[in-house]
Protein backbone atom coordinates (compact mmCIF):
# COMPACT_ATOMS: atom_id res chain seq x y z
CA UNK A 1 0.00 0.00 0.00
CA UNK A 2 1.62 3.19 -1.58
CA UNK A 3 2.06 5.94 2.13
CA UNK A 4 -0.33 8.35 -0.36
CA UNK A 5 -3.34 5.61 0.41
CA UNK A 6 -2.25 4.92 3.69
CA UNK A 7 -2.42 8.57 4.76
CA UNK A 8 -6.13 8.89 2.90
CA UNK A 9 -7.54 5.98 4.70
CA UNK A 10 -6.37 7.76 7.76
CA UNK A 11 -7.80 10.88 7.71
CA UNK A 12 -10.87 9.59 6.64
CA UNK A 13 -11.55 6.71 9.20
CA UNK A 14 -10.95 9.85 11.86
CA UNK A 15 -14.51 11.31 10.15
CA UNK A 16 -15.83 7.79 10.64
CA UNK A 17 -15.73 6.73 7.04
CA UNK A 18 -15.66 3.60 5.98
CA UNK A 19 -12.85 3.69 2.74
CA UNK A 20 -12.58 0.64 0.81
CA UNK A 21 -9.96 0.18 -2.07
CA UNK A 22 -11.27 -1.30 -4.94
CA UNK A 23 -10.33 -1.23 -8.89
CA UNK A 24 -11.22 1.44 -10.86
CA UNK A 25 -14.31 1.24 -12.04
CA UNK A 26 -14.67 0.91 -15.76
CA UNK A 27 -15.74 3.87 -17.84
CA UNK A 28 -19.37 4.10 -19.00
CA UNK A 29 -17.97 4.47 -22.55
CA UNK A 30 -19.77 5.68 -25.52
CA UNK A 31 -20.17 2.39 -27.70
CA UNK A 32 -22.56 3.44 -30.62
CA UNK A 33 -22.76 7.41 -32.09
CA UNK A 34 -24.75 9.00 -34.59
CA UNK A 35 -24.82 12.45 -34.93
CA UNK A 36 -26.41 12.32 -39.06
CA UNK A 37 -23.99 15.13 -39.89
CA UNK A 38 -23.27 13.88 -43.44
CA UNK A 39 -24.96 16.41 -46.00
CA UNK A 40 -28.54 17.06 -47.09
CA UNK A 41 -29.75 14.00 -49.49
CA UNK A 42 -26.94 12.22 -48.46
CA UNK A 43 -27.65 8.39 -47.09
CA UNK A 44 -27.42 7.28 -43.51
CA UNK A 45 -23.81 5.61 -42.96
CA UNK A 46 -23.88 1.66 -43.78
CA UNK A 47 -21.45 1.18 -41.27
CA UNK A 48 -23.98 1.67 -38.64
CA UNK A 49 -27.56 0.92 -40.10
CA UNK A 50 -29.21 -0.72 -42.76
CA UNK A 51 -32.36 -0.44 -44.03
CA UNK A 52 -34.99 -3.29 -43.52
CA UNK A 53 -37.33 -3.28 -46.66
CA UNK A 54 -40.73 -4.50 -47.71
CA UNK A 55 -44.26 -4.72 -45.56
CA UNK A 56 -45.75 -5.66 -42.61
CA UNK A 57 -48.85 -7.71 -42.80
CA UNK A 58 -48.74 -8.93 -38.85
CA UNK A 59 -49.48 -5.14 -37.72
CA UNK A 60 -52.08 -4.68 -40.98
CA UNK A 61 -49.13 -1.78 -41.50
CA UNK A 62 -50.20 0.38 -44.59
CA UNK A 63 -46.34 1.36 -45.68
CA UNK A 64 -43.86 -0.10 -47.74
CA UNK A 65 -40.42 0.09 -46.54
CA UNK A 66 -37.62 0.84 -49.20
CA UNK A 67 -33.79 1.63 -49.33
CA UNK A 68 -34.63 4.93 -51.09
CA UNK A 69 -32.82 8.66 -50.07
CA UNK A 70 -36.81 10.06 -50.49
CA UNK A 71 -37.69 7.95 -47.29
CA UNK A 72 -34.55 8.22 -45.56
CA UNK A 73 -31.38 10.35 -45.71
CA UNK A 74 -29.82 13.53 -43.81
CA UNK A 75 -30.84 17.15 -43.95
CA UNK A 76 -27.74 18.60 -44.33
CA UNK A 77 -28.62 20.07 -40.95
CA UNK A 78 -27.37 17.64 -37.87
CA UNK A 79 -30.89 15.15 -38.86
CA UNK A 80 -32.14 12.43 -40.02
CA UNK A 81 -35.54 12.68 -41.58
CA UNK A 82 -37.33 9.54 -41.97
CA UNK A 83 -40.31 10.72 -44.84
CA UNK A 84 -43.70 8.46 -44.87
CA UNK A 85 -44.88 9.65 -48.41
CA UNK A 86 -48.23 8.92 -50.13
CA UNK A 87 -47.94 7.09 -53.10
CA UNK A 88 -50.09 7.21 -56.30
CA UNK A 89 -49.30 4.96 -58.35
CA UNK A 90 -47.14 3.00 -56.66
CA UNK A 91 -45.03 -0.10 -57.75
CA UNK A 92 -44.87 -1.99 -54.31
CA UNK A 93 -47.06 -4.44 -53.31
CA UNK A 94 -47.81 -5.03 -50.04
CA UNK A 95 -50.09 -7.60 -48.68
CA UNK A 96 -53.09 -5.28 -49.36
CA UNK A 97 -52.76 -4.63 -53.07
CA UNK A 98 -50.93 -1.59 -54.66
CA UNK A 99 -49.06 0.32 -51.60
CA UNK A 100 -50.21 3.58 -50.88
CA UNK A 101 -46.99 4.52 -49.02
CA UNK A 102 -43.60 4.21 -48.63
CA UNK A 103 -41.40 5.15 -45.61
CA UNK A 104 -37.81 3.55 -43.84
CA UNK A 105 -37.42 1.34 -41.47
CA UNK A 106 -33.51 1.23 -39.70
CA UNK A 107 -31.83 -1.28 -38.39
CA UNK A 108 -28.38 -2.17 -36.66
CA UNK A 109 -29.14 -6.04 -36.37
CA UNK A 110 -25.73 -6.39 -38.59
CA UNK A 111 -23.69 -3.52 -37.69
CA UNK A 112 -23.99 -3.12 -33.35
CA UNK A 113 -25.78 -5.27 -30.40
CA UNK A 114 -25.24 -4.69 -26.74
CA UNK A 115 -26.39 -5.85 -23.35
CA UNK A 116 -27.13 -3.23 -21.18
CA UNK A 117 -26.30 0.23 -20.73
CA UNK A 118 -28.06 3.66 -21.73
CA UNK A 119 -29.91 4.45 -24.84
CA UNK A 120 -30.68 7.74 -25.96
CA UNK A 121 -31.98 9.67 -29.14
CA UNK A 122 -33.01 13.08 -29.78
CA UNK A 123 -35.92 12.85 -31.99
CA UNK A 124 -39.15 15.05 -33.68
CA UNK A 125 -42.35 13.29 -34.60
CA UNK A 126 -44.75 13.71 -37.06
CA UNK A 127 -48.12 15.07 -36.53
CA UNK A 128 -51.48 13.22 -38.17
CA UNK A 129 -53.40 10.35 -37.88
CA UNK A 130 -52.10 7.05 -38.50
CA UNK A 131 -48.68 7.72 -38.05
CA UNK A 132 -46.72 5.55 -35.93
CA UNK A 133 -43.22 6.29 -35.33
CA UNK A 134 -40.76 4.27 -33.13
CA UNK A 135 -37.67 3.68 -31.44
CA UNK A 136 -37.21 0.33 -30.28
CA UNK A 137 -34.81 -2.83 -29.90
CA UNK A 138 -35.15 -6.24 -30.57
CA UNK A 139 -33.61 -9.58 -29.17
CA UNK A 140 -30.57 -10.47 -31.54
CA UNK A 141 -31.28 -14.12 -31.15
CA UNK A 142 -34.80 -13.38 -33.01
CA UNK A 143 -33.95 -15.31 -36.06
CA UNK A 144 -33.18 -18.56 -33.79
CA UNK A 145 -35.92 -18.16 -31.10
CA UNK A 146 -38.51 -15.72 -32.65
CA UNK A 147 -40.34 -13.11 -31.39
CA UNK A 148 -41.49 -12.68 -28.89
CA UNK A 149 -39.16 -15.10 -27.17
CA UNK A 150 -36.55 -12.76 -28.50
CA UNK A 151 -37.81 -9.92 -26.08
CA UNK A 152 -38.92 -6.18 -27.43
CA UNK A 153 -38.10 -2.85 -25.96
CA UNK A 154 -40.01 -0.44 -26.92
CA UNK A 155 -37.63 3.08 -25.79
CA UNK A 156 -40.35 5.42 -27.41
CA UNK A 157 -43.40 4.68 -29.53
CA UNK A 158 -46.21 7.29 -30.61
CA UNK A 159 -49.60 7.16 -32.68
CA UNK A 160 -50.94 10.25 -34.25
CA UNK A 161 -53.76 10.57 -32.25
CA UNK A 162 -51.97 10.99 -29.44
CA UNK A 163 -49.55 13.76 -30.10
CA UNK A 164 -48.95 14.48 -26.36
CA UNK A 165 -48.07 11.15 -25.37
CA UNK A 166 -45.73 8.46 -25.83
CA UNK A 167 -45.35 4.82 -24.72
CA UNK A 168 -42.56 2.79 -23.58
CA UNK A 169 -42.71 -1.15 -23.34
CA UNK A 170 -41.32 -4.51 -22.99
CA UNK A 171 -42.64 -7.79 -24.90
CA UNK A 172 -41.66 -11.31 -23.85
CA UNK A 173 -43.25 -14.80 -23.79
CA UNK A 174 -46.47 -14.32 -22.38
CA UNK A 175 -46.74 -10.97 -22.84
CA UNK A 176 -46.70 -9.71 -25.88
CA UNK A 177 -48.43 -7.56 -28.46
CA UNK A 178 -51.70 -5.98 -26.93
CA UNK A 179 -50.10 -7.48 -23.45
CA UNK A 180 -47.09 -6.06 -23.59
CA UNK A 181 -45.76 -4.59 -20.09
CA UNK A 182 -45.29 -0.62 -19.89
CA UNK A 183 -46.48 2.71 -19.46
CA UNK A 184 -47.13 6.00 -21.07
CA UNK A 185 -45.42 9.81 -20.63
CA UNK A 186 -48.17 12.60 -21.04
CA UNK A 187 -46.43 16.12 -21.58
CA UNK A 188 -48.05 18.89 -19.41
CA UNK A 189 -50.31 21.83 -20.22
CA UNK A 190 -51.77 20.48 -23.76
CA UNK A 191 -48.26 20.00 -24.97
CA UNK A 192 -47.69 17.84 -28.02
CA UNK A 193 -44.75 15.85 -29.25
CA UNK A 194 -44.64 17.23 -32.75
CA UNK A 195 -44.27 20.44 -31.56
CA UNK A 196 -40.48 19.91 -31.28
CA UNK A 197 -37.66 18.12 -29.78
CA UNK A 198 -37.61 15.75 -27.20
CA UNK A 199 -35.19 13.09 -25.53
CA UNK A 200 -35.68 9.40 -24.92
CA UNK A 201 -33.58 7.29 -23.45
CA UNK A 202 -33.44 4.16 -21.11
CA UNK A 203 -31.26 2.46 -18.80
CA UNK A 204 -30.98 -1.01 -19.09
CA UNK A 205 -29.26 -2.81 -16.36
CA UNK A 206 -29.41 -6.79 -14.70
CA UNK A 207 -33.14 -7.26 -14.01
CA UNK A 208 -34.02 -3.15 -14.56
CA UNK A 209 -35.05 -1.03 -17.22
CA UNK A 210 -35.42 2.26 -16.83
CA UNK A 211 -37.39 4.57 -19.23
CA UNK A 212 -37.30 8.49 -19.16
CA UNK A 213 -38.82 11.33 -21.45
CA UNK A 214 -36.10 14.61 -21.61
CA UNK A 215 -34.41 13.46 -18.37
CA UNK A 216 -37.52 12.77 -16.31
CA UNK A 217 -37.89 9.01 -15.45
CA UNK A 218 -41.52 7.97 -15.86
CA UNK A 219 -41.28 3.96 -15.34
CA UNK A 220 -39.35 1.42 -14.43
CA UNK A 221 -39.90 -2.36 -15.17
CA UNK A 222 -38.23 -5.50 -13.22
CA UNK A 223 -38.94 -9.62 -13.18
CA UNK A 224 -41.37 -8.70 -10.59
CA UNK A 225 -43.39 -6.94 -13.07
CA UNK A 226 -44.18 -9.57 -15.55
CA UNK A 227 -46.55 -12.13 -13.29
CA UNK A 228 -44.19 -14.81 -13.60
CA UNK A 229 -43.42 -14.86 -17.35
CA UNK A 230 -39.69 -15.23 -18.19
CA UNK A 231 -37.60 -12.40 -17.94
CA UNK A 232 -35.51 -11.93 -21.53
CA UNK A 233 -33.67 -8.69 -21.25
CA UNK A 234 -30.05 -10.53 -20.27
CA UNK A 235 -28.57 -10.78 -23.80
CA UNK A 236 -27.99 -8.13 -26.76
CA UNK A 237 -30.23 -6.55 -28.59
CA UNK A 238 -30.41 -3.85 -31.73
CA UNK A 239 -31.66 -1.11 -32.18
CA UNK A 240 -34.83 0.10 -35.13
CA UNK A 241 -35.45 3.45 -36.17
CA UNK A 242 -38.85 3.27 -38.08
CA UNK A 243 -41.74 5.42 -39.25
CA UNK A 244 -45.01 3.33 -39.91
CA UNK A 245 -48.43 4.55 -41.57
CA UNK A 246 -51.54 2.43 -40.21
CA UNK A 247 -51.71 -0.71 -38.22
CA UNK A 248 -53.81 -2.39 -35.95
CA UNK A 249 -52.85 0.14 -33.02
CA UNK A 250 -52.39 3.61 -34.78
CA UNK A 251 -55.35 2.97 -37.03
CA UNK A 252 -55.29 4.26 -41.01
CA UNK A 253 -54.76 8.05 -41.86
CA UNK A 254 -57.69 10.11 -42.93
CA UNK A 255 -58.16 13.05 -44.73
CA UNK A 256 -56.73 15.05 -41.86
CA UNK A 257 -53.18 13.44 -41.97
CA UNK A 258 -50.65 15.95 -43.46
CA UNK A 259 -47.87 13.81 -46.43
CA UNK A 260 -45.48 13.51 -46.52
CA UNK A 261 -44.72 12.98 -42.59
CA UNK A 262 -41.52 13.41 -41.53
CA UNK A 263 -39.65 11.58 -38.03
CA UNK A 264 -36.53 13.90 -37.97
CA UNK A 265 -33.91 12.50 -35.32
CA UNK A 266 -31.16 14.32 -34.42
CA UNK A 267 -28.89 11.73 -32.89
CA UNK A 268 -28.70 8.22 -31.41
CA UNK A 269 -26.11 7.46 -28.75
CA UNK A 270 -25.43 4.25 -26.66
CA UNK A 271 -22.99 3.74 -23.62
CA UNK A 272 -21.59 0.87 -21.51
CA UNK A 273 -24.11 0.13 -18.31
CA UNK A 274 -25.14 2.85 -16.23
CA UNK A 275 -25.40 1.25 -13.36
CA UNK A 276 -23.21 -0.96 -11.12
CA UNK A 277 -23.61 -4.24 -9.71
CA UNK A 278 -25.08 -3.67 -6.54
CA UNK A 279 -26.53 -0.43 -7.11
CA UNK A 280 -29.31 1.27 -5.20
CA UNK A 281 -31.23 4.39 -7.09
CA UNK A 282 -33.34 6.83 -5.93
CA UNK A 283 -33.64 10.40 -4.57
CA UNK A 284 -30.75 11.96 -2.29
CA UNK A 285 -32.46 14.81 -0.02
CA UNK A 286 -29.99 17.42 2.08
CA UNK A 287 -30.79 20.96 3.55
CA UNK A 288 -34.12 21.83 3.83
CA UNK A 289 -35.44 18.65 2.57
CA UNK A 290 -34.29 19.74 -0.95
CA UNK A 291 -32.49 16.88 -3.32
CA UNK A 292 -29.69 16.49 -5.08
CA UNK A 293 -30.60 17.60 -9.25
CA UNK A 294 -29.07 17.79 -12.18
CA UNK A 295 -29.50 21.17 -13.76
CA UNK A 296 -32.43 21.01 -16.45
CA UNK A 297 -31.99 17.71 -16.78
CA UNK A 298 -29.17 18.08 -18.85
CA UNK A 299 -26.89 15.59 -19.87
CA UNK A 300 -24.19 17.42 -21.52
CA UNK A 301 -20.60 17.31 -19.59
CA UNK A 302 -20.26 19.83 -17.42
CA UNK A 303 -23.58 20.42 -16.21
CA UNK A 304 -24.05 21.74 -12.54
CA UNK A 305 -25.13 19.34 -10.05
CA UNK A 306 -26.87 21.44 -7.58
CA UNK A 307 -29.50 21.65 -4.44
CA UNK A 308 -33.32 21.59 -6.24
CA UNK A 309 -37.16 21.18 -4.71
CA UNK A 310 -37.50 17.28 -4.78
CA UNK A 311 -39.90 16.69 -7.90
CA UNK A 312 -39.37 12.77 -8.42
CA UNK A 313 -37.76 13.57 -12.16
CA UNK A 314 -34.77 11.59 -14.12
CA UNK A 315 -32.75 14.66 -12.85
CA UNK A 316 -32.82 13.34 -9.11
CA UNK A 317 -32.67 9.90 -9.49
CA UNK A 318 -28.88 9.05 -8.87
CA UNK A 319 -27.39 5.86 -8.56
CA UNK A 320 -24.98 4.49 -6.06
CA UNK A 321 -22.67 1.66 -7.13
CA UNK A 322 -20.41 -0.87 -5.49
CA UNK A 323 -17.78 0.26 -7.71
CA UNK A 324 -17.68 4.24 -5.77
CA UNK A 325 -19.74 5.99 -8.01
CA UNK A 326 -22.58 7.87 -8.18
CA UNK A 327 -24.10 8.20 -11.40
CA UNK A 328 -27.77 9.80 -12.79
CA UNK A 329 -28.69 10.17 -16.59
CA UNK A 330 -26.04 8.08 -17.74
CA UNK A 331 -23.23 10.02 -16.75
CA UNK A 332 -21.26 10.38 -13.03
CA UNK A 333 -20.96 13.00 -10.19
CA UNK A 334 -17.97 14.54 -11.04
CA UNK A 335 -15.32 17.12 -8.90
CA UNK A 336 -14.43 19.63 -11.86
CA UNK A 337 -11.01 19.38 -13.23
CA UNK A 338 -10.30 16.43 -10.75
CA UNK A 339 -9.80 19.36 -8.19
CA UNK A 340 -9.58 17.98 -4.35
CA UNK A 341 -9.30 21.74 -2.54
CA UNK A 342 -12.30 23.75 -0.87
CA UNK A 343 -14.45 25.13 -3.27
CA UNK A 344 -13.95 22.48 -6.19
CA UNK A 345 -17.38 22.20 -7.98
CA UNK A 346 -19.52 19.42 -8.58
CA UNK A 347 -20.62 18.84 -11.86
CA UNK A 348 -22.31 15.70 -14.37
CA UNK A 349 -19.59 13.82 -16.14
CA UNK A 350 -18.62 11.12 -18.53
CA UNK A 351 -17.76 8.15 -16.58
CA UNK A 352 -13.91 7.54 -16.42
CA UNK A 353 -12.88 5.71 -13.67
CA UNK A 354 -10.89 8.56 -12.08
CA UNK A 355 -10.70 9.60 -8.55
CA UNK A 356 -13.06 12.54 -8.86
CA UNK A 357 -15.85 10.15 -9.54
CA UNK A 358 -14.99 8.12 -6.27
CA UNK A 359 -17.30 8.63 -3.01
CA UNK A 360 -18.30 6.54 -0.50
CA UNK A 361 -21.35 7.52 2.32
CA UNK A 362 -20.60 7.62 6.05
CA UNK A 363 -22.36 6.75 9.43
CA UNK A 364 -22.58 10.01 9.73
CA UNK A 365 -24.49 10.70 6.18
CA UNK A 366 -21.68 12.70 5.04
CA UNK A 367 -21.15 11.94 1.19
CA UNK A 368 -17.15 12.18 0.58
CA UNK A 369 -14.57 12.19 -2.15
CA UNK A 370 -11.95 9.58 -1.11
CA UNK A 371 -9.66 11.17 -3.20
CA UNK A 372 -10.15 14.99 -1.71
CA UNK A 373 -10.97 13.49 1.24
CA UNK A 374 -13.76 16.02 1.44
CA UNK A 375 -17.70 16.42 1.43
CA UNK A 376 -20.05 17.13 -0.83
CA UNK A 377 -20.95 20.20 0.33
CA UNK A 378 -24.08 23.03 -0.67
CA UNK A 379 -22.10 26.46 -1.59
CA UNK A 380 -23.03 28.79 2.09
CA UNK A 381 -25.09 26.87 3.46
CA UNK A 382 -27.82 28.38 1.21
CA UNK A 383 -30.75 26.51 0.78
CA UNK A 384 -32.25 28.16 -2.70
CA UNK A 385 -33.08 26.42 -5.79
CA UNK A 386 -30.04 26.12 -7.67
CA UNK A 387 -27.35 26.44 -5.11
CA UNK A 388 -24.07 24.74 -6.75
CA UNK A 389 -23.10 21.92 -5.02
CA UNK A 390 -19.11 21.58 -4.29
CA UNK A 391 -16.21 19.68 -2.24
CA UNK A 392 -15.34 21.52 1.35
CA UNK A 393 -13.45 20.67 4.30
CA UNK A 394 -15.91 17.65 6.36
CA UNK A 395 -17.58 19.99 8.96
CA UNK A 396 -20.47 18.02 10.31
CA UNK A 397 -22.99 20.95 9.40
CA UNK A 398 -26.49 20.50 8.25
CA UNK A 399 -25.51 21.37 4.42
CA UNK A 400 -23.31 18.06 4.23
CA UNK A 401 -25.56 15.86 5.80
CA UNK A 402 -27.34 13.99 3.29
CA UNK A 403 -30.51 10.82 3.36
CA UNK A 404 -29.12 8.41 0.49
CA UNK A 405 -31.61 5.62 -0.76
Amino acid sequence: MSTNVQATMLATAALGVALSVSPAPAAAAPTFTDDFNGPAGSAVDQSKWRFETGDNVNNHERQYYTSSTRNASMDGQGNLVITARRENPNNYQCWYGTCQYTSARLSTAQTFTQRYGRFETRLKVPRGQGMWPAFWMLGNDIGTVGWPGSGEIDIMENIGKEPGTVHGTIHGPGYSGAEGVGAGYTLPNGQTFPDGFHTFAIDWAPNVIRWYVDGNLYSTKTPSDIGGDRWVFDHPFYIILNLAVGGYWPGDPDGSTPFPGQLVVDYVHVTTSDTAPGGRTGQVTGLAGKCIDIAGANSANGTAVQLYDCNGTGAQQWTFGTDGTIRGLGKCMDAAGGGTGNGTQIQLYDCNGSGAQRWTVSSAKDIVNTTANRCLDVTGNNSANGTRLQLWDCSGGANQKWTTP
